[in-house]
């Protein structure tokens, strides 16, 4: 067991765990945020897709030893109060969500792709999105994310 600091949705955390751990499961289970969705465990479909220092990364396959001083950002973090972050707007305008259980990922993916592309192409969205939704809801993502 290690001791593990980090800041987490602007709060500063520290956790007493194996370091091998996976980000998600520190999240969900001892940080109590339930947004972040387990999907595959292999990071192949995005579920976990969280921000650490403002990249988009699958939180199953990320030992918590490497969060260690960082910042790191999840659904719940990604408005501001009451204030959603435009990319959840987006979301609801384009009524994207079926059953919804891969969404926040997807919307994780998005708002770090529009911070470094503002106004991506298709191709932008074809080389960048790449998470996996099974209710296929990807043409109402790609309105929304234009």
């Amino acid at each position: 067991m290690k001791k593990i600091s980090f800041t987490i949705n602007e709060k500063p955390q520290t956790v007493n765990v194996e370091e091998n751990t996976p980000l998600l499961w520190v999240i969900r289970d001892m940080l109590n945020l339930k947004g972040t969705k387990f999907g595959c465990g292999k990071a192949a479909c995005g579920a976990c897709t969280i921000h650490v220092e403002g990249n988009a990364i699958r939180s199953c396959s990320y030992a918590v030893k490497f969060a260690e001083g960082k910042k790191i950002t999840t659904i719940e973090g990604l408005s501001e109060g009451d204030n959603l972050h435009p990319v959840q707007q987006a979301w609801i305008e384009e009524i994207v969500p079926q059953c919804g259980y891969c969404q926040p990922g997807f919307m994780m993916a998005t708002a770090a792709l529009l911070d470094k592309i503002p106004n991506p192409t298709d191709e932008d969205i074809d080389n960048n999105i790449i998470n996996v939704c099974r209710c296929a809801t990807y043409y109402r993502m790609r309105k929304a994310i234009h």
